[in-house]
């Protein structure tokens, strides 16, 4: 075998493992997730499996690395187009292709918060939550205040503030989401009433 179907064979193994692992984590949130929980879900050996991973933090750790390249290679080609509409662009980094809200939310949200609250004193953690919250900081700031600068949003309050006012509603949710029904987080009547804010915020008829 080639060393190039090599790596694309090791690269599609990786691959399936964390798809694996995403629903493993998703079943037993991430505390009670253990690599024999992944070994068994994506049909592999330990060794197989350590081959790839170091250990549990390892592998979700990655799976978030990687959602997050995706979500900002999407963002980046949507940002090289011309934008005919801020808000329409801040909806879309919000509430996904449909631009509306919903009853629907990222099923692997309360292991996120469960990873990030039970590492909260660890260093290592604690730096890449950091890290994670100012990438999304400055998405949602640079949007607005891109659309401030072009008139299309009011100035009344500041970029940065209403950003992170977008990022603790989204935070608030998968908090409820990790331990209400779903019938009880009434999620899309939540998000519309969030949207309304946005609205009168940014001065948007």
């Amino acid at each position: 075998m080639s060393p190039k179907v090599s790596k694309e064979h090791m690269e599609q193994r990786r691959a399936s493992i964390l798809n694996k692992a995403k629903d493993v984590f998703i079943q037993h949130g991430y505390e009670h997730t253990t690599m024999k929980h992944i070994m068994d879900a994506a049909k592999v050996s330990r060794g197989g499996l350590y081959q790839y991973f170091s250990n549990k933090e390892d592998v979700f750790e990655t799976i978030l690395e990687d959602e997050l390249q995706v979500y900002l290679d999407e963002l980046e080609e949507v940002l090289q187009e011309k934008v005919h509409s801020h808000w329409d662009l801040l909806l879309g980094t919000i509430y996904g292709e449909e631009r509306q809200p919903n009853d629907e939310m990222d099923p692997l949200a309360p292991s996120k918060l469960e990873f990030f609250i039970t590492g909260r004193n660890n260093k290592r953690r604690r730096e890449y939550g950091k890290a994670r919250y100012y990438n999304g900081f400055k998405i949602y700031s640079n949007i607005i205040k891109k659309g401030q600068q072009n008139g299309e949003f009011s100035t009344k309050f500041d970029s940065d503030v209403i950003a992170r006012s977008i990022i603790a509603f989204i935070d608030g949710l998968a908090l409820d989401h990790s331990i209400l029904p779903k019938e009880d987080l009434k999620l899309e009547q939540q998000s519309a009433l969030f949207m309304d804010y946005l609205k009168t915020t940014l001065g948007v008829e």
